[in-house]
């Protein structure tokens, strides 16, 4: 089966590849339950679209009888299944992305996996497509995962859906059994915003090629497209083309001093030379003069042109930032609603700093505790403290400044995010923005009229945050309580914050979970700061245990006013000074969560001041070095007075 164009490539190259550059693409994915045939479509997609090379062909002959699972016949799932792991499980793991092409269209297709605990890869798969193919084993029906795959299509804003019925062969090519089935599968869509002709039902047997490429003669009662057909001809309404102009800023370009340009890729709607545009979050507005392209200046640009930008007038714009049509601006907001799909190992810490990139920008980020889980399998709404790997709910999102975005059911690229460790730079988490909640809008920063600088003034020293950290039993709070008096002696105003202390009031209603333990640092912090704010010298006797909780406390002040201080104690000395018999109670498995135990405790890397207090020196001399180090710091040198 030669297409038009394959002649054409055999007589002229040029003419070829502008056709081919002509056709439409469309990308797409199967999913479905485990074994339902989805590798197996793919490779026969490919197979019958000619697209598979004779040394390719050999190789699957080969692999066909070694690993195959069709009895020595051609299993064209392998021509998919690229992992070692998959071919020997007969499963797949990974996303595995293919191209081809028809006479008619380009297509990408995204072959996602169907077991629960690779939800994330499915996720990742689905992200870009426009269409999904999920396919039932027609002897099975509509199980749980093929409601959980419909489930998540419908949640990414995939709107259309082919219905493919695979297997059909082994039911002796029943209608009764393809007519049950659609009938059980749009019953269960409905629920989920699925219906009418958004689905598309098919009858398939991809292992025999029934009514993918052709019509097959064993359903004379099926009279619809083959599934090549509909892929073909199916209309994708492009939202984001349709909708206002949006460019996320890439780059600035500035090559010399008369040039400036803003480069991105078109996200959103179209803009001409002339028309008005706003950006964002500054709110300035400008006109656009050029539309720059490595091959010329252009009259439009459109959703999903790469091009740069040229404006009448110097306003402040920069990586991050969002180009919009100054009469349909996107919003402006740093607390949000949003959908989140956990793909982190570890589970999700409420109150814990991530990196949140939307776009082209990267700002720090932190979660409420979720509002509810979703069980994707029955779609009930669950209370949930956390978030564990493959697991959907909704939760609020705080960002340390306002973004500009849209919902993502109005925009994926200005509305779909992913979270970062800030440490292992992991993506844990893809999420989906709904809308601004309306504090957002609401609360604003009053401005005053004396600032830091100036009440530290009047107390004449610097303010700062002295945090120190260790494990229990170190000599935190002896250290920090000597280097207050001190201080205290020489004049200095000051505040300790400890642990215990702090435990009786503010965080009395914290326990020592994991999260728990996150939110006890985070309001610690935010104290600590206000104590700067109002110039003092405040120190904190905290364990403290992870690392991204003391870069926090660090990212809320200025540079210079965080002074880490890592008392560091073995395990077995701290554990020998215990008093309250807190680590025997944690060895005998009485106190859970016990920091060195049964709870890890992170090292501070590079803290500014390091103390050996394994015995080896005195809590005097350690509070000592501490006074010096901050006296060498110019920490206690009096600042001059600023006003707001």
């Amino acid at each position: 089966m030669a297409h038009a164009t394959d002649e054409l490539l055999a007589t002229d190259v040029e003419a070829y590849l502008r056709r081919h550059e002509d056709k439409s693409m469309l990308r797409f994915i199967t999913c479905g339950s485990v074994d339902d045939g989805k590798s197996t479509l793919i490779g026969r997609l490919l197979y019958d679209a000619k697209l598979v090379f004779s040394d390719q062909l050999a190789a699957l002959e080969s692999d066909s009888k070694k690993v195959g699972t069709q009895g020595g016949e051609l299993d064209f799932a392998l021509l998919v299944d690229g992992l070692a792991a998959e071919r020997e499980q007969g499963i797949t793991i990974d996303v595995a992305y293919r191209f081809f092409s028809t006479e008619k269209r380009k297509f990408i297709v995204a072959d996602t996996p169907g077991h629960e605990q690779y939800t994330r890869n499915m996720v990742t798969g689905a992200s870009t497509a426009d269409l999904a193919v999920i396919l039932i084993d027609a002897r099975k029906g509509v199980l749980t995962q093929t409601r959980r795959h419909s489930y998540l299509v419908s949640l990414l804003g995939i709107r259309h859906v082919v219905l493919a019925i695979n297997k059909l062969d082994l039911v002796d090519y029943s209608q009764q059994t393809f007519d049950e089935i659609e009938a059980d599968y749009r019953t269960f869509a409905a629920q989920i915003g699925l219906e009418g002709d958004a689905i598309r039902a098919i009858p398939l047997s991809a292992l025999r090629g029934d009514n993918i490429t052709e019509l097959s003669t064993s359903t004379p009662w099926y009279t619809g497209p083959t599934l090549v057909g509909y892929l073909e001809s199916v209309q994708i309404a492009d939202t984001a083309g349709d909708g206002p102009f949006r460019l996320p800023v890439q780059w600035v370009n500035r090559p010399n001093l008369d040039f400036r340009g803003f480069c991105g890729q078109v996200a959103g709607g179209m803009i001409r030379p002339g028309q008005k545009i706003r950006a964002l979050p500054s709110g300035q507005e400008s006109v656009v003069t050029r539309i720059v392209t490595a091959d010329g200046d252009l009259e439009a640009a459109y959703a999903g042109q790469s091009v740069t930008l040229t404006l009448a007038d110097e306003i402040d714009v920069s990586r991050g930032d969002i180009l919009a049509a100054a009469d349909a601006p996107a919003e402006v907001a740093d607390q949000f609603a949003c959908h989140l799909v956990w793909m982190g190992g570890e589970p999700m810490l409420p109150g814990r700093p991530y990196l949140l990139k939307l776009g082209t920008r990267t700002v720090n980020a932190t979660l409420a505790p979720p509002k509810y889980k979703v069980n994707v399998n029955t779609l009930e709404q669950t209370a949930a403290k956390t978030l564990e790997l493959n697991e959907i709910g909704v939760a609020n999102l705080t960002l340390d400044r306002p973004v500009p975005f849209d919902p993502y059911t109005v925009n994926r690229d200005t509305g779909g995010f992913i979270l970062i460790d800030k440490y292992t730079h992991a993506t844990v988490a893809a999420g989906l923005l709904h809308f601004a909640l309306r504090r957002s809008h609401n609360i604003h920063w009053q401005a005053v009229e004396v600032n830091k600088t100036a009440r530290a003034a009047t107390k004449g020293q610097r303010p700062a945050v002295i945090w120190f950290t260790g494990l229990s039993g170190a000599g935190k709070s002896t250290i920090a309580n000597l280097v207050e008096k001190k201080l205290h002696d020489e004049g200095f105003h000051t505040y300790l914050l400890d642990g215990d202390n702090v435990r009786h009031g503010l965080n009395k209603d914290l326990g020592f979970t994991e999260a728990d333990r996150v939110e006890n640092i985070r309001r610690i912090a935010e104290v600590a700061k206000l104590m700067a704010d109002a110039g003092l010298i405040v120190l904190t006797s905290f364990i403290s245990p992870f690392r991204a909780e003391r870069q926090l406390a660090r990212d809320l002040l200025d540079n210079g006013e965080f002074i880490e201080v890592h008392v560091d104690t073995p395990l077995h000395v701290a554990e020998a000074r215990d008093r309250k018999g807190l680590y025997a109670k944690a060895r005998r498995g009485e106190l859970a969560n016990f920091t060195g135990i049964d709870s890890p405790y992170e090292a501070p890397h590079n803290p500014e001041i390091h103390l050996d207090a394994s015995g080896t020196t005195t809590p005097e001399s350690s509070a000592e070095a501490v006074v010096n180090h901050l006296r060498d710091a110019g920490l206690l040198t009096p600042a001059a007075a600023e006003t707001a």
